[in-house]
C-alpha cells in the first residue's frame, strides 16, 4: 500500500482521554455534508479578524518602537506618520495583486516557489514559519506587557504564566477548528476597534489647538536638525526610527496566505480583507504617532507608551464622582492586551499552512499535511505552539528583542515576494499594465529590502543573529528531508517504470467472484508500482490459493485537497479509477475482483472499516498491504514515513481478523530490494 499518514487511533485512547478531546475539540467534522466548506469559509469580516488582528495589534508596539528610536527628534513624527501610512498602503497593495496572481493562496512561499525557484521558495517558507513562530511569541508577550502596564510592579512574577496560559488556549481553540477560534475572538476585536477609534479621534481632536505649536516646532526642530546633522543626518535618524517600525507591517502577508480558508469568491474576498487590513493599520499606526506628538509623551518605566498615551489624554477625566478616565484606560489597555493574544491567531493559522504547502513539496515530514478529524493542521499547531513557548521562555518575554528578530524575516519574505512579481512583470513585455505592476512592485522591493538591511546592520548584535541562524538551520534541515525523499522516490522510479508498463486492458467479460472462495484483500494507494508489486507478490508467496481479490483505499483529505468540493469530488473519482485499474489487471490475470473506498483524515480509522466490511462479504479473506523496511532502523524514519500498515494490522489482528504486511525493503544507498 503507498504512504498515506497516520494518525492516534481512537481505540487506544482511554474513555476519559477520549471524553476530554471530544469535549475539548468538539465532534468530527463530516466529510459528506454539503455545506461542510460553506459552514467552515470565513467572510471578509472575520477574515479580518483572524488573519487582519496580527497587522492591526501591531500598533501597539511597531509606533512604539519607532517613536523611541527618533529621541530627541520628536519633530519628525509627522513624517514618520507618513511614510508608515504610506508603506502600509504600498505592501498591501502589492499583496493584492499576489492575491489576484495566485487565487489558491500560499503567499510569499507560493510566491517565491513559482517565480524564483525551489531553492528562493524553501528561503521564503523556512523564513515565515519562524516568523509565525515570532508572531506568537511577541503578540502574548506584548499582549502581557499591556495587562502589566496598569498592574502593580510587584505582581511581574505572573506574566509569564499568564502568556503560557494564552498560548495553551490558543492552541485548543485552533484545534477546534480556524472559524470556530476566530468566532469566539471577535468581541476583543471589536472593543479593541472601538477604544482605539475614540483614542485617537479624540486625541487629535482635543489637541486641534495646538497644532499651530506643533508646526512652529517642527519647522524649527527641522532648521535645528539641518544645521547640527545635516540633511543626511535628518534622513538617517528618520529612516533608523522607520526601521525599526518595522514590527508594524507585519500580518499584511496573511491575507495572501490564507485565501484558501475565505468565502467564495475567495479573492474578492481576499481583496475586501485586506482593504480592512490596510485601512485600519494605516490609520492606527499613523494616528498613534500622531498622538504620541501632540500629546508629547514620554518614556515611562514599567509602561507601554501606548499606555502613557491613554492615561495622559483621559486618565483624570471623571464624570461626577465616577472616573471614567481610569476605567476607559483599564478597558484600552486590556483590549490591546487581548487584540495582541487574538493576532497570535495568525500564526496559528497561516503557520500550519505553510507547513502544509512546504509539506506537500516534501521540504517537511509529510504528516504536516495531514488533517485531523476536525479538518485541522493538528500538527502543525501544535509544533507552533510549543515553538512559541520556547522562544518565549529563552527571550524572557521582551517585546524589544522579539520584534527585532521578527521583522528580519518578514522583510526577509516580502523581498523575496516583490522580488519574484517584478521578475515576473519584467519579463511580460507587451503587457499594458507592464509598466503600473514593475513601479509598484519595484518600490515594494526597495522598500522591503531598505528595511531589511538596515535592521539586520543596526540590530545584528541585539539578536538580528539569532533569527539568521534559527531561519539557516531550518533550512538546512528541510534540505535534508527533501534529499531523503528524493532518494527514496529514486529507489523506486525503475520498479514503477517496470510495473506499470503491464497493460490494463479490460477484459470483456470477467468471471464473477464467488464470495464463499478465499479473498485477498489488498490496500493499495494510488495506481503504482508498489500496488502492483504486491499484488504479483500474492502471486507468487500464495500460488493457487486465492479466487478472488478485492481492493480497497482511502481518499486521503489533507490540506492539499481539502480547497472546496471540486477538489474532494477529484478526489473521489481518481479512488475509484486507481482502483479500477487494479480490477481490471486482476482480471487479465484471470480472478475476479471487486473494490471498495472512502474518504477520510484518519487513514487507520477508515482502512479498518473497510476491511471488517470486506470480512464480512468475504469470510475466508486475508488482507495484505505494504511496507516500507529501511536496512537500518533510524529514528527519522518513522517520523518521515508513516507506518499505516502496522497499524491497520494491529488493529485487525485485536479483533481477530489476519493480515499481512508484504515488506518493501530499502537498501541504506536508497536502492530498493524487492
Amino acid at each position: 500500500m503507498a504512504e498515506p499518514e497516520q494518525t492516534t487511533p481512537p481505540d487506544s485512547e482511554s474513555r476519559l482521554s477520549s471524553w476530554l478531546r471530544l469535549k475539548l475539540l468538539g465532534q468530527p467534522k463530516d466529510l459528506s455534508d454539503p455545506q461542510l466548506f460553506h459552514q467552515m469559509s470565513l467572510v471578509a469580516l472575520l477574515a479580518w479578524v483572524g488573519l487582519g488582528a496580527d497587522g492591526l495589534s501591531s500598533s501597539s508596539y511597531g509606533p512604539d518602537e519607532a517613536w523611541r528610536a527618533l529621541g530627541q527628534n520628536t519633530f519628525l513624527a509627522v513624517f514618520l506618520a507618513m511614510a508608515t501610512a504610506g508603506t502600509v498602503f504600498i505592501i498591501a497593495y502589492s499583496y493584492t495583486k499576489i492575491i489576484e496572481h495566485f487565487p489558491a493562496g500560499g503567499g510569499g512561499y507560493v510566491v517565491a516557489t513559482k517565480l524564483l525557484g525551489h531553492a528562493a521558495g524553501l528561503v521564503s517558507g523556512s523564513a515565515l514559519l519562524v516568523d509565525y513562530v515570532l508572531t506568537i511569541s511577541i503578540s502574548v508577550a506584548s499582549g502581557g506587557d499591556a495587562i502589566f502596564s496598569f498592574l502593580p510592579v510587584s505582581w511581574e512574577g505572573g506574566k509569564f504564566p499568564l502568556e503560557v496560559l494564552v498560548i495553551f488556549t490558543l492552541i485548543v481553540l485552533n484545534l477546534r477548528g480556524v472559524k470556530e477560534s476566530v468566532v469566539a475572538l471577535v468581541p476583543i476585536f471589536a472593543v479593541f476597534v472601538v477604544t482605539h477609534l475614540l483614542l485617537i479621534l479624540g486625541g487629535i481632536i482635543a489637541n486641534l489647538g495646538h497644532l499651530p505649536d506643533v508646526y512652529a516646532s517642527t519647522v524649527h526642530g527641522m532648521h535645528q536638525g539641518m544645521a547640527t546633522l545635516g540633511a543626511w543626518g535628518l534622513f538617517a535618524c528618520l529612516l533608523h526610527a522607520y526601521s525599526m517600525g518595522a514590527g508594524t507591517y507585519t500580518g499584511i502577508e496573511a491575507v495572501s496566505n490564507g485565501v484558501a480558508i475565505m468565502r467564495e469568491p475567495r479573492v474578492a474576498t481576499a481583496r475586501r480583507t485586506m482593504l480592512y487590513m490596510a485601512c485600519s493599520l494605516a490609520f492606527t499606526a499613523a494616528g498613534i504617532i500622531l498622538c504620541y506628538l501632540l500629546v508629547g509623551v514620554t518614556p515611562v518605566e514599567g509602561q507601554t507608551m501606548n499606555a502613557v498615551l491613554v492615561d495622559r489624554l483621559v486618565g483624570g477625566y471623571h464624570l461626577g464622582i465616577l472616573p471614567l478616565g481610569h476605567w476607559f484606560v483599564v478597558v484600552t489597555l486590556i483590549s490591546e492586551a487581548m487584540l495582541l493574544f487574538v493576532a497570535a491567531q495568525t500564526g496559528f493559522i497561516d503557520g500550519p499552512r505553510v507547513m502544509a504547502n512546504m509539506a506537500l513539496d516534501n521540504w517537511i515530514p509529510r504528516r504536516f499535511a495531514s488533517l485531523s478529524h476536525r479538518l485541522t493542521m493538528q500538527d502543525g499547531v501544535l509544533l507552533m505552539g510549543i515553538a512559541a513557548l520556547l522562544l518565549l521562555y529563552e527571550s524572557h518575554g521582551s517585546v524589544s528583542r522579539l520584534v527585532v528578530m521578527y521583522s528580519i524575516n518578514v522583510f526577509l519574505t516580502f523581498s523575496l515576494s516583490q522580488l519574484g512579481m517584478a521578475r515576473f512583470w519584467w519579463q511580460r513585455k507587451g503587457d499594458r499594465t507592464r509598466k503600473r505592476n514593475l513601479v509598484v512592485f519595484g518600490t515594494g522591493l526597495v522598500l522591503c529590502l531598505s528595511i531589511l538591511s538596515i535592521t539586520i546592520f543596526e540590530k545584528f548584535q541585539e539578536g538580528a543573529w539569532l533569527t539568521l541562524v534559527m531561519t539557516a538551520s531550518l533550512i538546512a534541515f528541510c534540505w535534508s528531508i527533501r534529499q531523503h525523499y528524493d532518494r527514496v522516490s529514486a529507489a523506486f522510479a525503475s520498479l514503477a517504470e517496470t510495473m506499470l508498463n503491464l497493460p490494463v486492458e479490460a477484459v470483456q467479460d470477467p468471471r464473477p467472484i464467488d464470495p464463499t472462495k478465499p479473498t485477498a484483500v489488498l490496500l493499495v494507494g494510488g495506481y503504482s508500482g508498489l500496488g502492483v508489486h504486491a499484488l504479483l507478490s500474492i502471486f507468487r508467496f500464495f500460488p493457487d490459493h486465492f479466487k478472488n481479490f478485492h481492493f480497497i483505499t482511502v481518499g486521503v483529505v489533507d490540506s492539499g485537497n481539502f480547497k472546496g468540493e471540486a477538489e474532494v469530488d477529484n478526489l473521489r473519482r481518481s479512488c475509484e479509477k486507481n482502483l479500477q485499474n487494479y480490477v481490471t489487471l486482476a482480471n487479465r490475470f484471470g480472478f475476479p475482483a471487486t473494490l471498495s473506498f472512502s474518504l477520510g483524515t484518519d487513514v487507520a480509522e477508515e482502512a479498518e472499516g473497510l476491511c471488517r466490511e470486506a470480512a464480512k462479504k468475504y469470510p475466508r479473506s486475508i488482507v495484505f498491504a505494504g511496507q516500507l523496511i529501511f536496512q537500518k532502523d533510524r529514528w527519522y524514519n518513522r517520523f518521515l514515513h508513516n507506518e499505516t500498515a502496522i497499524e491497520v494490522q494491529r488493529r485487525l489482528q485485536w479483533s481477530g481478523q489476519p493480515m499481512v504486511v508484504l515488506p518493501v525493503r530499502v537498501l541504506e544507498d536508497g536502492k530498493a530490494l524487492l
